[in-house]
């Protein structure tokens, strides 16, 4: 038996990394029988044949888990947003951040085509909104080189992925920081007001031992799966820390009278887009739950978590 990590998988076959190289390996059917289906960042144990063919025997257990795209054991995502071409949707910012704080991913948020807003008016408001919260933000630009530096910096000793809308050069950043691997990149589309998907699949690569990520494809939407409504509100971290309401625990931030978070956002201590978009995902949980849970994927990523943060913060 054979230790290893799935680094790729295309049409059934999975392509694990271990110490004799890259083995290709179908999984075994008693897997399917227990409702298990590896993914890449999968640890696994393999059997091999004279062939040099191999066999997933066993998944080992996941930490973290992207359902779709299928990614596991992910420590830090990078969450990338364009500042222009394609426009940035910050409800889409946000719901992916609600996810990656369900996990209890490192976030960081790269903000690229930084090149394209001369003034910087809409650069400097996406910045000041979400470092205000408490997330790191670093602005690139494979036009200049800007801070490629610091996003491979940020990379090291982790497994990461890079995950965002559309057309937002997500490929075209890891070229930069790795040539060597020359991914796909896509002009964006001006009738669309998009970009194309030209990561197909979700890959792993490797710069060095300690250092390995994933692109993926990009998303333009996704449905809230897997969040109550009493659990939504402590996935936006500037709501604690501001007091006690009147309902304690059981307050969701909406309708209740002396809630400390509807006073901070009056008193512009809490960012008003950012909670309205706080109201909107509730709202859609809400309606997602009266019928019933079912579970609907369509262009999107639906996470399960296997370490979700303490609650009670």
């Amino acid at each position: 038996m054979i230790k290893g990590k799935i680094i790729k998988a295309i049409s059934g076959f999975f392509y694990v990394e271990c110490d004799n190289g890259i083995i290709e390996c179908k999984a075994r059917g008693i897997l399917r029988k227990k409702n298990i289906t590896p993914i890449i960042g999968d640890n696994v144990i393999i059997s091999t044949t004279d062939l040099n063919c191999g066999i997933i025997e066993e998944v080992m257990p996941r930490k973290t888990e992207l359902v779709r795209p299928p990614v596991a054991n992910i420590d830090k995502v990078f969450i990338t947003f364009a500042v222009k071409e394609p426009n940035p949707n910050l409800s889409l910012l946000d719901r992916f951040i609600v996810f990656s704080e369900k996990m209890g991913l490192d976030i960081v948020i790269l903000l690229s085509k930084v090149d394209l807003d001369e003034n910087l008016e809409k650069t400097t408001i996406i910045v000041d909104e979400y470092s205000k919260v408490g997330y790191k933000v670093i602005l690139v630009s494979i036009v200049t080189g800007q801070n490629m530096d610091k996003v491979k910096q940020e990379m090291k000793g982790c497994t990461s992925v890079f995950a965002g809308q559309s057309g937002v050069g997500k490929s075209s950043i890891i070229n930069s920081i790795v040539p060597e691997l020359d991914l796909e990149t896509s002009e964006i589309s001006h009738k669309l007001g998009r970009g194309k998907h030209t990561t197909r699949h979700a890959q792993l690569f490797k710069i060095d031992e300690d250092t390995i990520f994933a692109d993926t494809p990009g998303f333009s939407s996704f449905e809230i799966n897997d969040v109550e409504e009493d659990e939504l509100k402590h996935y936006f971290i500037e709501f604690s820390g501001l007091g006690e309401c009147r309902f304690g625990n059981k307050c969701i931030h909406k309708n209740e009278p002396d809630c400390v978070v509807k006073e901070a956002v009056e008193n512009n201590e809490i960012s008003k887009r950012r909670y309205e978009s706080y109201l909107q995902i509730l709202e859609e949980i809400k309606s997602y739950n009266s019928f019933g849970r079912k579970n609907r994927e369509k262009d999107g990523i639906y996470v399960k978590s296997k370490n979700r943060k303490d609650n009670g913060r």
